[in-house]
């Protein structure tokens, strides 16, 4: 079973600081849809885990996360691609829960609910929070440029031996290809 774990914010869509709220503010990642429609096509597995603490700040709500991740799923699939579940952490930094990445929660619950082992599976994210978490179930972390990750690189920490890609298109081009 070849699984791929992928963050949202940074690595799918593009980011921002002032959260992503609404479909409006929703814009992949150029080439993004297409790497993950090719993932799919080529047996992969695909599942998002992100961290959404602008539920718990106030800044959206569930209705306008399920339209942001339908309008997702939506692009996935018109490209021959599809993504099998989202799960993600609606809770505040503050709240201390245990699915709020670098915390292993999202991960366990996707390992629980697909029945998998996580050690073969690849993490794909945008920041430390997110090789963190990967680390922690021993998946594979793979770190993009994109979103944070140009942050995430010039702080240098937790980065060593995690392959870098530009973006998530570039990630695909190398499993794809068997480059790493």
């Amino acid at each position: 079973m070849r699984l791929i774990i992928l963050d949202r914010d940074g690595v799918i869509n593009e980011d921002s600081d002032d959260y992503i709220k609404s479909v409006d503010e929703w814009i992949p990642v150029p080439g993004s849809i297409e790497a993950i429609a090719r993932l799919y096509q080529n047996d992969y597995r695909i599942v998002v885990a992100s961290n959404q603490s602008g539920i718990a700040r106030g800044l959206f709500n569930m209705d306008a996360l399920n339209r942001i991740h339908n309008r997702m799923i939506d692009a996935v699939t018109q490209k021959g691609g599809g993504i099998e579940a989202v799960f993600f952490c609606p809770h505040s930094p503050e709240q201390q829960c245990h699915c709020r990445k670098p915390r292993t929660g999202l991960f366990e619950e996707i390992a629980d609910r697909l029945k998998v082992n996580l050690s073969t599976a690849y993490a794909v994210g945008d920041s430390l929070r997110d090789l963190e978490a990967a680390r922690a179930v021993h998946a594979r972390p793979a770190l993009v440029r994109t979103g944070k990750g140009a942050r995430t690189i010039a702080e240098g920490r937790g980065i060593a031996d995690v392959p870098i890609f530009d973006d998530l298109a570039a990630f695909a081009n190398a499993l794809l290809e068997d480059r790493f």
